[in-house]
């Protein structure tokens, strides 16, 4: 076999074999909080809807694939928030899908700055396919089809699905300049029993801050850590917007990738409503770009701010007393 079909075959494998220690990882994190840490739930102070789509490793077949899907808004009169996150993803014939309900409660620090604890509580379903083929090419352009599952001792040769309990606690301090966030996810550790996986637990820490050098250009630098107390991973990105319309960034990706990104963000002639779309690619680092041809990732983000009711006030006319 050629080097792309090794190298695949390893990751699935390890994949499951150290229990799927890496979560699903975003190029646009700073606007992803949500499936992170239950604490930023309702905190935009809007409905908002996120849609990331994420194709990692372009050039191998079965690479890591990934869609993510966020929707939260606040519960102002009980200074909370609410919201779900689900995400699928797949990486050869091991697929991933989670869904997590959050909740998150506001406190009042000092000024405009806020403390929001929440946690989140869900599912997680894990899913082997014994049908998914890898091509192979020989020396003479044929094509050669090799399946997993024969003969395999981590593999079934049948299609295995299995589901446990998933949950998340977060803490989000933020305010209108800056944002940080610490939160652990898979804290019940399940055990996905037909599939011999355990989801390891996982803490991330997150921050960012909005620097405005102008009316018209706002720097934002935001770095995201996470680890499984096996492994870790780094991530640091800094953005420049352009009159609150355009954006330009990259993201770094300690020994894997850098990432350059653009976006466009359009008010709505409402002016209640803002949409966000943007796209970014990785140039792999690591020994894979001798086979990928990098990650493309799509960002749609779409909110809708809740107009907030006027105060009742009472007006006392002597003449009517």
């Amino acid at each position: 076999m050629k080097k792309p079909l090794l190298a695949l075959v390893f990751i699935a494998a390890s994949w499951l074999q150290v229990h799927a220690q890496q979560e699903p990882q975003f190029t646009h994190f700073m606007f992803d909080r949500l499936s992170v840490n239950p604490g930023f739930t309702g905190t935009p102070d809007a409905i908002c809807a996120t849609l990331i789509g994420r194709q990692q490793w372009s050039g191998f077949n079965g690479a890591p694939s990934t869609a993510l899907l966020n929707v939260h808004g606040p519960l102002r009169m009980i200074n909370s928030g609410i919201g779900l996150s689900v995400y699928h993803d797949v990486i050869g014939p091991y697929s991933r899908t989670a869904a997590r309900a959050s909740f998150a409660y506001h406190l009042n620090l000092s000024g405009a700055t806020k403390l929001s604890l929440g946690a989140s509580v869900g599912i997680m379903n894990g899913l082997v396919r014994p049908d998914w083929i890898a091509w192979n090419y020989s020396s003479d352009g044929l094509p050669q089809g090799v399946g997993f599952g024969q003969g395999d001792m981590v593999l079934t040769q049948e299609r295995v699905s299995s589901t446990g309990i998933d949950a998340a606690f977060g803490a989000y301090v933020y305010n209108p300049k800056w944002y940080a966030g610490l939160s652990a996810i898979h804290l019940p550790a399940a055990y996905l029993e037909d599939l011999s996986v355990r989801l390891a637990r996982h803490y991330y820490l997150m921050a960012g801050y909005n620097f405005e050098i102008s009316p018209q250009f706002t720097i934002s630098p935001n770095i995201l850590a996470k680890t499984d107390l096996a492994s870790a991973q780094f991530d640091a990105n800094a953005t420049v917007m352009y009159d609150d319309t355009f954006w330009l960034g990259v993201t770094y990706r300690l020994q894997d990738a850098i990432a350059p990104m653009a976006g466009y963000q359009y008010q709505m002639p409402d002016g209640k409503s803002t949409l966000r779309i943007g796209y970014s690619y990785d140039i792999t680092a690591s020994e894979l770009n001798n086979f990928s041809s990098g990650s493309h990732e799509i960002f749609v983000n779409f909110c809708h701010r809740l107009q907030r009711p006027l105060p009742t006030r009472v007006f006392k006319n002597p003449r009517f007393l």
